[in-house]
């Protein structure tokens, strides 16, 4: 992973090829097979590329024959198992960035005269962060950018960059080494909490293990797995997986019911911040629960970058910056 590249937005492994026109079910031109030819390669898959454009395995896989056979050249190994570019593949994928992304600034030099930013960005949130901090943020840029559309999805699953058509992604976490640029939004902390009147009532843990014996609100995964509370306890790490109370994919769902006193939660200090300074939560176990958990903006690596994109990337880093946690 490349942190704090100011210079380039996008990934050369995951080219932002959807600057190319969609192919359309029955094929398109060669821009359209190349949009394609790179989304198969970031992606390891012929058929994860055909979704991406709307079409099926065969013809994804049709159509990327077209362009070897126009070519001349084979541009994939195949195999049962996985999909890799030949060298000539790897030659031709590096040319091909370059020419999407020379279109694309050509297309943005088209309006550059009128000193307006236009198009639509798309966007992937935590849920707690999209609606209570984003959404009024973006609300902010729109009224500085007016002709920028947002499309914004609120998911607590890693979104991928590629497959999902995301320019930008908010994610909490130390993030597996990638080709994406993570740029630090805010340092981050998470932290158990509990509504005061639930905490009265059934009493506080004096240590994490306490936990397991009291009613708690679960965050679970895409694949069922219920997330882990980390901790540090004699200088070592630790991670509790509460399998018991109530639970939900969905982090705002978990914050309202831990106000609603139906358990205790583990949760961001972002997300909870106004709830603790108006005393609808408290904090537990903060001695155990200290690790930073830092929340991260990430985009792809690419030579050029829509201007949109560009701005509100640098519009959110200033944001984040100026809340007080």
């Amino acid at each position: 992973m490349h942190r704090g590249d100011h210079a380039a937005f996008g990934s050369g492994a995951e080219a932002s090829s959807d600057r190319a026109p969609r192919m359309s079910r029955g094929g398109a031109g060669r821009l359209a097979e190349i949009a394609l030819f790179l989304d198969a390669a970031a992606l390891g898959s012929f058929s994860a590329a055909g979704r991406k454009h709307g079409l099926s395995p065969a013809a994804a896989s049709a159509a990327i024959a077209r362009l070897e056979t126009a070519l001349g050249a084979t541009l994939f190994e195949r195999t049962t198992r996985q999909l890799r570019l030949t060298d000539e593949g790897v030659h031709y994928r590096r040319y091909s960035e370059q020419a999407l992304d020379l279109l694309a600034q050509a297309e943005d030099g088209l309006h550059a005269g009128d000193g307006a930013v236009r198009g639509l960005v798309r966007i992937s949130a935590p849920s707690d962060i999209g609606r209570q901090l984003l959404l009024p943020m973006l609300d902010r840029f729109a009224a500085l950018h007016p002709q920028v559309r947002h499309a914004l999805t609120l998911t607590d699953a890693t979104a991928d960059l590629v497959q999902d058509d995301v320019d930008l992604a908010i994610r909490y976490g130390e993030l597996p080494d990638s080709d994406m640029v993570a740029r630090l939004l805010h340092p981050g902390r998470r932290v158990v909490c509990v509504a005061p009147a639930l905490a009265a009532r059934v009493g506080l843990p004096a240590a994490p293990r306490d936990l397991a014996s009291l009613p708690t609100l679960v965050l679970m995964a895409g694949d069922g797995a219920p997330q882990e509370w980390r901790y540090r306890e004699n200088g070592k790490r630790h991670g509790l997986r509460l399998q018991g109370g109530w639970h939900s994919n969905d982090g705002e769902i978990i914050r309202r019911w831990a106000v609603a006193g139906h358990g205790y939660a583990y949760k961001s200090l972002l997300d909870i911040s106004d709830d603790l300074r108006a005393g609808r939560l408290q904090t537990v176990l903060d001695d155990y629960f200290a690790d930073s958990v830092p929340l991260n903006l990430l985009y792809r690596r690419s030579r050029f970058q829509a201007p949109r994109i560009a701005l509100l990337a640098e519009f959110l880093l200033q944001q984040f910056a100026a809340l007080q946690v």
